[in-house]
C-alpha cells in the first residue's frame, strides 16, 4: 500500500505526494513530570512492574500461538472456512463510512482508532453470528431479538505486523525514482487477535474490550518473537515445512484483520482520481478477510469471503455499519441526558 501511495499525487497540487496522518507522540509534559524527584521512584517501580507484565505477557502470547499451530483451533462457527478454504473463489464486497463518527467515538472514550474499529467488528461479528445461529434454529420470528450465541465461543484474527521501520511515502518515492539498491521487502510477524464475540447491553462495552484487548498486545513482543521463530524455522526446515507451519497457524484462526492509514487528502494516480481505496487479499486460509482503510474523511471496509460460507457479505456491512452508529448513538444519547441535567 506504502508503494502504491508512493505513486499518488495530491489531486490539488500534482507536484506534492499524500500527506499520511502522523503517529501520536508523548506530550512534553507527560516526559517533563516523569523527570521530576518526586515522581522518579514511582516511574521506577512502574517500569520494572511494565518490564514483568511484557515479559509475562509475551510468554503467554507465545504459547498460545505454539499451541494454536500444534492442537489449539477456534469454534467451528458459521463464518469458518473448511479445509482447503484458500483454494475457493473469493468474493470482494466494501462499503464507506464516515472517519468523522469513528473519531467522535475516540474522543469520548478515550481510546484509538483501532480500538473502535476491532469494537464495531465484534459487535457486527456478534450480531451477524447470532442471525446465522438463529437461522439454524429455524426461529424466523425472533431471531434478531433472542441470543442464540453459543456460550465461550473462540474466534481469533490473524493479524500481519510489519516490523520494519517506516521509510515513509517520500523515501519510497525517492527510491523508485533513483533506482535504490537498498533491500526492499517487509519484515513481517504474527499475532492472534481474540475476539469477544456476545451481545452487550451496552455497546460501549464493545469498544471498552477491545481497548483491553489492543493494550494487552501492544504490551508484549509476540510479533517480534514470531518474526524471528519463522527465519529461524525457515533456515532450519526450509521454506516448503516453514510455510506448512504458518499454515497450520492461520488455519486453526477464523479471520485475517487489518487496519491500514490512508492519505489526508484527495490523489490521483497518473492523473485520474482515486474515489477510494479497499485493498484485500486472496489465497490464505480464510473464509472472511475484513480491511478497514482510511481516506479523507471516510473509512472504506472491504471484505473478501468465501461467497460457500458467508452468502450475504452486504448483511455483515450492514451488521458492522449498524453497530457503529448504535455506538454513536449511545455516545450522543448520554451527552443529551447531561445537557438536560
Amino acid at each position: 500500500m506504502s508503494l502504491l501511495l508512493a505513486c499518488t499525487r495530491q489531486t490539488s497540487d500534482p507536484e506534492k505526494l499524500p500527506t499520511l496522518p502522523a503517529p501520536l507522540k508523548r506530550s512534553a509534559e507527560t516526559e517533563d513530570s516523569e523527570g521530576h524527584c518526586g515522581g522518579r521512584f514511582l516511574w521506577i517501580l512502574t517500569a520494572i512492574w511494565s518490564a514483568i507484565t511484557l515479559i509475562w505477557n509475551t510468554l503467554v502470547d507465545i504459547m498460545v500461538f505454539v499451541s494454536t499451530i500444534l492442537f489449539l483451533k477456534d469454534t467451528k462457527t458459521p463464518i469458518k472456512g473448511l479445509k482447503g478454504v484458500e483454494k475457493n473463489t473469493k468474493r470482494f464486497v466494501h462499503r464507506t463510512i464516515s472517519l468523522d463518527h469513528i473519531k467522535l467515538i475516540k474522543n469520548t472514550t478515550n481510546t484509538t482508532i483501532n480500538d473502535v474499529l476491532l469494537g464495531i467488528t465484534q459487535a457486527g461479528l456478534s450480531k451477524y453470528l447470532n442471525r446465522r445461529y438463529g437461522l439454524i434454529a429455524k426461529d424466523e420470528g425472533t431471531k434478531e431479538k433472542k441470543n442464540y450465541l453459543p456460550k465461550h465461543i473462540r474466534l481469533s484474527a490473524t493479524v500481519l505486523v510489519n516490523l520494519r521501520p517506516t521509510l515513509g511515502i517520500e523515501a519510497l518515492a525517492d527510491m523508485m525514482a533513483k533506482n535504490s539498491k537498498t533491500k526492499w521487502g517487509n519484515w513481517i510477524g504474527y499475532l492472534l487477535l481474540p475476539f469477544n464475540i456476545a451481545l452487550q447491553d451496552d455497546p460501549l462495552d464493545y469498544v471498552r474490550q477491545a481497548k483491553a484487548v489492543i493494550d494487552r498486545k501492544k504490551h508484549s513482543f509476540e510479533a517480534i518473537c514470531t518474526y524471528f521463530c519463522a527465519q529461524l524455522l525457515l533456515k532450519i526446515l526450509g521454506a516448503e515445512l516453514t510455510a506448512a507451519t504458518a499454515l497450520r497457524a492461520i488455519s486453526s484462526t477464523t479471520l485475517a484483520f487489518s487496519n491500514l492509514m490512508g492519505p489526508l487528502e484527495e490523489v490521483s494516480f497518473y492523473g485520474h482520481r482515486i474515489a477510494y481505496l479497499a485493498p484485500s487479499v486472496y489465497g490464505h486460509p480464510h473464509a472472511l478477510t475484513i480491511h478497514f482503510q482510511s481516506y479523507v474523511d471516510n473509512m472504506t471496509i472491504a471484505l473478501a469471503v468465501d461467497p460457500n460460507v458467508i452468502p450475504d457479505p452486504q448483511q455483515l456491512l450492514d451488521d458492522v455499519e449498524q453497530s457503529l452508529q448504535l455506538i454513536r448513538g449511545t455516545i450522543l444519547e448520554q451527552r443529551m441526558n447531561k445537557e438536560i441535567v
